[in-house]
């Protein structure tokens, strides 16, 4: 991994309802039923390095070191998780009018998509906590993910999945020894059953935000962002929302590298979370002015990372998209497939049905005026097409 610096910047937990403080050092799931999040004592991290230095080590994730949550280099479970590039989409663009389109390909990351940022930290700290056995419900991409960063810390693996989840997805699991529970419902179905199998069994429970740390490595996104733009951000980050780490993930990384002083210029984009009209339920609490989301009933759409009818962050989720005022889009489920082919045909970019949603609401936007010619888009590429193969065309 090259040399890296130690960790040991952590202050404390805190909870995202009502800013407790919560001892860190052991492992910790929910506060009051809602997540929890890891506080550093930037004031410290700002005196100990630079951003230049930053810039010298190797490019991964693990680069920002100082404002990642292991304490022991030792500890870290690694695959060897890269940056990835953000590539301009000129066609893409110029077809919906706008002069600066660009995509951030996650699907080069060590499992096809941005969930190996998340676990790649959360199994580090399950490692440095003592752990033993960890548990996830996963609508897709999650669980691969989870089982590979588990072998590689040798780690017994619990993965819950709907039945119906893609083919891809449910091998990859197995292929990296989890045990995989197939379940006849829906991801909220799949996380109670995860949930009691941590209470009767010891499983620690990674489920998205309800532990401390997917989150630390989902937020990497935007601190690769904005280094990559020369500590600018641009003015749109338009984000396929499940769960929504990704996005609350990349709020708090602007926060922390705004208090470092790392930022050229603290304006800061818009964020645009994306769903399907097949399953919306953030897209309906933000337009409705609520802060917590109802359960969507019946949800269903190709793009399984997006079937999440209820997320424990959801005030997070409300919360950045109005402090960025931004907004939240649901596309047509019958068009995804359609914008999956267009990404790929005119940019040579394989994404996945998520970020092909975001297409769609881009599409909109841009014809409604909300995303102007001129602003720099950037479009979260969250994982490759080769792991939907049933989304592709057929010959």
């Amino acid at each position: 991994m090259g040399s890296l610096d130690g960790g040991g910047w952590v202050t404390h937990l805190e909870g995202a309802i009502d800013g407790a403080k919560i001892p860190a050092g052991t492992l910790q799931t929910l506060h009051e039923g809602r997540p929890i999040v890891v506080r550093y004592d930037l004031d410290g991290i700002a005196k100990a390095v630079d951003r230049d230095r930053v810039m010298r080590r190797d490019p991964t994730m693990w680069r920002y070191r100082e404002l990642l949550p292991v304490e022991d280099n030792a500890n870290i479970v690694t695959l060897g998780e890269g940056m990835t590039p953000i590539l301009p989409a000129p066609r893409l663009g110029k077809k919906h009018g706008l002069d600066y389109l660009y995509i951030k390909d996650e699907g080069q990351l060590p499992t096809g998509s941005f969930k190996s940022r998340g676990q790649s930290t959360c199994i580090s700290m399950a490692k440095e906590l003592g752990c033993s056995a960890v548990v996830v419900p996963t609508a897709g991409n999650a669980g691969g993910a989870m089982a590979a960063y588990a072998a590689r810390a040798g780690l017994e693996a619990h993965v819950f999945m709907p039945r119906d989840t893609p083919e891809v997805n449910r091998r990859e699991a197995v292929l990296c020894g989890a045990t995989v529970h197939l379940v006849d419902g829906l991801i909220d179905d799949c996380g109670r059953l995860a949930r009691e199998g941590a209470d009767a069994n010891g499983w620690f429970d990674v489920s998205t935000l309800k532990e401390p740390y997917r989150l630390e490595g989902k937020k990497t996104m935007g601190f690769e962002i904005a280094e990559q733009l020369g500590w600018q951000l641009p003015d749109v980050i338009v984000y396929p929302t499940g769960g929504g780490t990704g996005l609350v993930g990349m709020w708090k990384a602007f926060d922390e590298l705004e208090a470092l002083g790392w930022l050229e210029d603290t304006r800061r984009p818009r964020l645009v979370a994306v769903q399907s009209e097949g399953c919306a339920p953030m897209v309906e609490a933000f337009h409705a002015g609520e802060r917590h989301a109802r359960k969507f009933e019946n949800a269903a759409t190709i793009a399984s990372g997006l079937r999440v009818p209820a997320a424990v962050g959801d005030f997070m989720i409300m919360d950045a998209l109005r402090e960025s005022r931004g907004t939240a889009v649901a596309v047509e489920e019958a068009r995804i497939r359609h914008w999956m082919t267009e990404i790929a045909s005119l940019e040579g970019i394989t994404l996945g049905p998520e970020p092909a949603a975001c297409l769609g609401a881009i599409e909109k936007l841009a014809a409604d005026g909300w995303i102007e010619a001129d602003e720099r888009v950037l479009l979260l590429g969250c994982g490759n097409a080769q792991k939907y193969p049933h989304a592709m065309p057929d010959v």
